[in-house]
């Protein structure tokens, strides 16, 4: 009788049989396990959600642009304005006079010795030439005690107290044109006063040939009557003509 052939792993009855399962070559590389994730364990494949941190954007959110801080004020552009007002001011008070205090040789004696301003030692009279700045005055004559001035009754000006008309030649003897205002005039009383002119009065009254202001060209004269508005009581004793605002002035006395 022939003999079969016993398989691989298996023994006779008279012995165990051994039966080996085969390995599986792929045990080593098992996939993950399923399962509970565990506490404090990491989690992997899916991302936290939640609220950004301080100084972090929402997802999708582009950033916000930080806001420039606000400019300060420069202040040195109005000092620098005011101090170049302040200039203007300087050079417009100090101009009457400064390029025509030497009268040409035409000019009469008298002009040449009558005093240039108020702080003379005597002061020229009626009809006496004086001199401020790029003009010469001649004042002519003076009207006191006036209720009101003009003869249109439409343009008739009634005064506070009492009108007091001044009435003067002025030249320009300076080789350029300059105005010439009524307006920086000034009248003196016996206590000293000083009154301003009444521009509504020389406007009513007529007769001037600049009875607000105007440019009186080189060599040419004028007549100008400036009208003042003063206390009936009031005695009118010198005028002070100025060719400016700012200028120094010649003083003319009226008695």
């Amino acid at each position: 009788m022939s003999r079969e052939a016993v398989p691989t792993g298996y023994r006779t009855k008279s012995k165990e049989i051994d039966v080996t399962t085969p390995q599986d070559p792929n045990a080593q590389n098992a996939g993950p396990q399923y399962g509970a994730p565990q506490y404090g364990a990491p989690q992997y494949g899916s991302p936290e959600y939640g609220a950004p941190q301080y100084g972090q954007t929402g997802y999708g959110v582009p950033p916000q642009p930080i806001p420039a801080p606000p400019k300060k004020k420069r202040k040195w552009p109005w000092i620098l304005g005011a101090i170049v007002v302040l200039i203007i001011i300087i050079a417009v008070a100090t101009s009457g006079g400064s390029d025509d205090s030497s009268p040409s040789g035409s000019q009469n004696g008298s002009a040449q010795n009558a005093p240039a301003n108020g702080g003379g030692e005597q002061a020229a009279g009626l009809n006496t030439p004086v001199r401020d700045g790029k003009f010469e005055f001649v004042v002519t004559g003076v009207e006191k005690g006036l209720a009101s001035v003009g003869d249109n009754p439409y343009l008739t000006e009634q005064a506070q107290g009492q009108f007091v008309v001044v009435t003067m030649t002025v030249k320009n003897i300076s080789d350029k044109a300059y105005g010439f205002s009524p307006s920086d005039q000034k009248l003196l009383d016996a206590q000293g006063r000083e009154f301003e002119p009444s521009t509504s009065a020389q406007i009513a009254l007529g007769g001037s040939d600049i009875p607000v202001w105007d440019n009186i060209n080189p060599g040419n004269t004028v007549i100008a009557k400036v009208v003042f508005d003063m206390p009936k009581d009031a005695v009118p004793t010198a005028i002070e003509l100025h060719d400016s605002m700012f200028s120094g002035g010649a003083k003319v006395t009226l008695g």
